[in-house]
């Protein structure tokens, strides 16, 4: 079935949450030519929206978190468009988990907004999609777009290259969540939400917490980053809404935070250096695509070479990219 771009962009324009819907399936289907339509007609109108990043390890309650965060931002007047982003099915490459029902109490809230996306296979707990996806939203008006990640664990670090503000979610009593932060994903957090901290051996986490960010911000340079902002930690028990009102603290203070040192444009210049890279990736990957399915005259011949030890694996690979750049391949 064809889709009326045009007709969907003027729909967004009037506020409409179907156009925006059909919009995000557009993003989501991957197909070149509409894709820079719809990017090319919207990021002019971006650029306003606060962009939140909730990761983590699975199980931390991540859902409840950000539909928490969503009930408070609506509570402060401010519009939210939440993009949850699934693990995929092996079957029909769409969203698998059905944990968004937690977030259906908005379902009558016009001023809310929730789209989950599926990753297929996507590292970095996000969708490839998803830094186009956030910008359809800007588009549409919101002021706050919650981003909520896989929850993968280790390799999801992604979402700070994503969001103004970045909250790593952990839970007492998982015995492998500080491991999961050593390696690497307490880096990308603005801020530590302990959540379920309730449950027993919230106050140990929190300590070796602190351990943790004293021992990096004991080793780092005067005018490192972590020096300029200390990732507060925070206690919540989100089911509850216990400890919401401290993170919605924390997100105003760090929103404050960047506007104060020009963080801000840091962050979004850093941003656009992602996308750009990004983009250029799927598009080398998207001209490769073909070869999986082998039968290319070129590649086989370079195959053929490379069986009778005339080039090795890294000359044929150079002479592939030369002869696509050339439009031969």
């Amino acid at each position: 079935m064809a889709v009326d771009v045009d007709a969907l962009l003027t729909g967004l324009g009037r506020g409409e949450r179907r156009a925006l819907a059909r919009l995000l399936t557009v993003i989501e289907d991957g197909r070149p030519e509409q894709l820079r339509q719809v990017v090319a007609a919207l990021f002019p109108q971006t650029g306003h929206a606060r962009v939140i990043g909730v990761t983590g390890s699975p199980g931390v309650g991540k859902s409840t978190l950000t539909d928490a965060a969503a009930t408070r931002l609506r509570a402060a007047g401010r519009s939210v468009a939440v993009l949850a982003v699934d693990p995929s099915s092996p079957f029909s490459g769409g969203a698998l988990l059905g944990d968004r029902v937690r977030m259906q109490g908005h379902h009558a809230d016009p001023d809310v907004f929730i789209r989950s996306m599926a990753s297929r296979g996507h590292l970095g707990g996000l969708a490839f999609a998803t830094p186009q996806a956030v910008m359809v939203m800007d588009a549409a008006g919101f002021d706050d777009v919650i981003v909520e990640t896989v929850g993968v664990g280790q390799s999801e670090v992604e979402v700070a290259a994503n969001a103004d503000t970045t909250l790593v979610a952990i839970a007492p009593g998982m015995g492998d969540s500080i491991q999961a932060a050593k390696a690497g994903i307490l880096e990308v957090a603005d801020a530590f939400v302990i959540n379920k901290a309730d449950h027993g051996g919230a106050g140990k986490l929190e300590s070796e917490l602190r351990g943790m960010l004293e021992l990096g911000h004991a080793t780092a340079g005067e005018d490192d980053e972590v020096s300029a902002w200390w990732p507060p930690i925070v206690r919540t028990v989100a089911v509850r809404g216990e400890g919401m009102d401290e993170v919605m603290a924390v997100l105003d203070q760090h929103t404050q935070h960047l506007d104060d040192r020009g963080e801000r444009e840091r962050r979004v210049r850093a941003r656009a250096v992602h996308a750009i890279r990004e983009i250029a990736l799927e598009q080398v990957r998207l001209r490769f695509a073909r070869f999986d399915r082998g039968g290319d005259p070129v590649l086989e011949e370079l195959a053929d070479r490379v069986v009778a030890r005339e080039l090795d694996p890294y000359a044929a690979a150079d002479r592939l990219l030369d002869a696509l750049e050339g439009g031969e391949a």
